[in-house]
């Protein structure tokens, strides 16, 4: 893409890409601490709830308390980027009305994430939604949206599903078939009931850390439980057009030198019931401990060679090995040995800002995340989204969850339980009531009233 020259040349122009940021938490104080070092870029806005914790964290990140400044109106946020300084400020509604080109979303709340992003199109932005859970709620609508007035939205890289996203097109591109894509980590089925006085210590994490403020219980919970990683395969699916296995993830136990024999549909021999999905590998067995020789990587594709001449030459590089191939040799993987999250972020905005392309957007509605209960429900419940006590996600087909009626996982929390729900049953529509007056809840329906003859 030769991104790097080209903002060599905005920079040489005076034309750098204006970048404004929602969320100075984890990902988005990641990106920050690189963003000063990349030429051609203009930091110039951040906006967090709390300025004194967004000041803080653009502290840390490396940005001098001089640069800085909180304001409060969007004349402010202008005014300040014409002095050389980065506005810090508690409404993101006024970050984008401000002089920007980019804005990164990374919030985490599903319902937020889609205001903000529908506000984005309004006020002319591109957006980086870094946000994959409001993404997988509505994020053909959000792109939809965008399109119309020909600005883009995007998935952001770093994170893995547009690293996936990435390989993929990479596969596609070079002329493969793609198998299957994903990827891999600890899968314990016990901690799908985990809770966030719980989820953390998964990570090592001490009581003394914790109470910092530092750590979000939430976002653990939700790795732990695999809430987070079935939303970043259900946003894979969409963005890559691969439909779901009938039972979604399986999160098959393979050990790293099996991968590319296992890696293909059952009918060759593989664990996939069909070419063409997504699929997490597990690097433990069920009961937590490592596999032998688990898988080496954080994300990967699998792929096949279209026409015998091309698997004469697999059979060349893999003799060399420049490659490992399957015992056909038409199979074979490309793994992704790094996940950096906000520090790999610059090649989101770099894509967006100067060539108006994303790095990962949806193209189709085929997987949704669907809610799961971890205890059972009574009415008077109020549930807690992702990462919470009373739920986990899972991926599903989005065929299965408008017929099902499935409650998005994306709109469960604050949703009040008006039936009894037992443990490990998939919540719907019929069993809560919601505020439909949310604008999340509004483009949501407007998916799936676009998909729902579709899935007649």
């Amino acid at each position: 893409m030769d991104f790097y020259n080209l903002l060599l040349k905005r920079q040489a122009a005076g034309k750098p890409v204006r970048v404004g940021v929602i969320g100075a938490g984890m990902y988005g104080s990641e990106y920050l601490t690189q963003a000063k070092f990349v030429p051609g870029i203009k930091l110039v806005a951040v906006a967090g709830r709390h300025t004194d914790k967004a000041l803080k964290n653009c502290v840390k990140a490396g940005w001098p308390k001089d640069q800085l400044t909180t304001v409060q109106s969007v004349s402010a946020i202008n005014d300040a980027a014409k002095k050389g300084q980065v506005a810090i400020i508690d409404d993101a509604k006024k970050l984008m009305q401000a002089d920007l080109n980019v804005v990164l979303e990374a919030t985490g709340i599903p319902e937020t994430g889609v205001e903000l992003a529908w506000l984005a199109a309004e006020n002319g932005k591109n957006m980086i939604m870094v946000n994959v859970e409001a993404d997988v709620l509505a994020g053909m609508a959000l792109k939809q949206a965008f399109d119309k007035k020909n600005l883009v939205y995007s998935l952001g890289y770093g994170d893995q599903p547009a690293l996936i996203c990435d390989l993929v097109d990479w596969a596609r591109t070079s002329g493969f078939e793609v198998i299957a894509c994903g990827n891999f980590g600890p899968f314990n089925p016990s901690k799908r009931y985990s809770t966030q006085d719980t989820g953390w210590k998964s990570y090592g994490i001490t009581e003394e850390q914790m109470a910092t403020g530092a750590y979000n219980k939430k976002m653990y919970n939700s790795f732990t439980d695999k809430t987070k990683s079935e939303c970043e395969m259900a946003a894979v699916a969409n963005a890559c057009n691969l439909v779901p296995q009938k039972e979604g993830l399986t999160y098959p136990m393979i050990e790293h030198d099996q991968l590319v024999e296992m890696l293909k549909p059952k009918s060759e021999g593989g664990v996939l019931e069909h070419a063409g999905t997504v699929e997490f590998i597990a690097t433990t067995k069920r009961d937590g401990t490592r596999l032998q020789s688990s898988a080496r990587g954080e994300v990967y594709v699998a792929y096949k060679v279209q026409s015998e001449y091309a698997r004469e030459i697999m059979v060349d590089f893999g003799g060399r090995h420049r490659m490992v191939n399957d015992s056909t040799n038409r199979y074979s993987l490309n793994i992704r040995p790094i996940h950096m999250l906000g520090l790999e972020l610059g090649i989101s905005v770099a894509a967006v800002g100067l060539l108006g392309i994303p790095t990962g957007a949806p193209r189709n509605f085929v997987a949704d995340l669907a809610t799961i209960t971890k205890r059972n429900l009574v009415p008077g419940d109020i549930l807690d989204g992702e990462g919470g006590d009373l739920a986990f996600g899972k991926m599903v087909r989005a065929s299965d969850s408008l017929k099902g009626r499935y409650l998005p996982m994306g709109l469960s929390s604050g949703a009040k339980v008006i039936k009894g729900v037992a443990k490990d049953t998939i919540v719907t529509y019929d069993d809560v009531t919601l505020d439909q007056n949310k604008l999340s809840y509004k483009l949501r329906k407007q998916v799936e009233n676009q998909f729902g003859s579709q899935y007649k």
